[in-house]
């Protein structure tokens, strides 16, 4: 099923490259920003992530936490984040059921790989309502961070 703005943000908990759990629900109060991304290391997705990396402090103003979500081992993740220095939690859904409750993944993908996160975004409220949701379908496409951006204005 498709989530979109209005439906509460399905919860979960995930580990993080500090090996810790993380949880949507430990977010309450705070807007969150959830970015699904196909892979590390790629080039989109590094880039979309090192441009979140380099605003933080506009997110931060705007009562938001980001949470960049992909299906890369923990291990992986712990070496993406320390090669491009990402001051926000990047989480391991390697078992793929964050990605299924989101109705992100791709049954076919590159090079013949099947069940990569979608490059997705989520805005959920400090209620735990989605407020933005945008899932694409063609990876080298990257969110509308200024529809992304307005919608976090627009709650605060």
């Amino acid at each position: 099923m498709t989530l979109k703005k209005g439906d509460h943000a399905p919860d979960f908990t995930l580990y993080s490259t500090e090996k810790n759990e993380v949880s949507l629900s430990s977010y309450k109060g705070k807007n969150v920003l959830i970015l699904f991304y196909p892979q590390a290391f790629t080039g989109v997705c590094t880039s979309e992530l090192c441009n979140v990396r380099d605003n933080l402090n506009v997110y931060s103003s705007l009562n938001t936490e980001i949470l960049a979500i992909s299906v890369d081992s923990v291990y992986t993740l712990i070496k993406f984040k320390a090669e491009q220095s990402y001051n926000f939690p990047l989480l391991s859904d390697f078992n793929k059921e964050v990605s299924t409750a989101y109705d992100t993944l791709y049954t076919l993908w590159n090079l013949g790989m099947k069940g990569v996160s979608k490059r997705s975004a989520f805005v959920v409220d400090a209620n735990g309502i989605i407020q933005y949701a945008e899932v694409l379908e063609n990876a080298s496409e990257v969110p509308n961070f200024e529809a992304i951006k307005q919608t976090l204005e627009e709650l605060n």
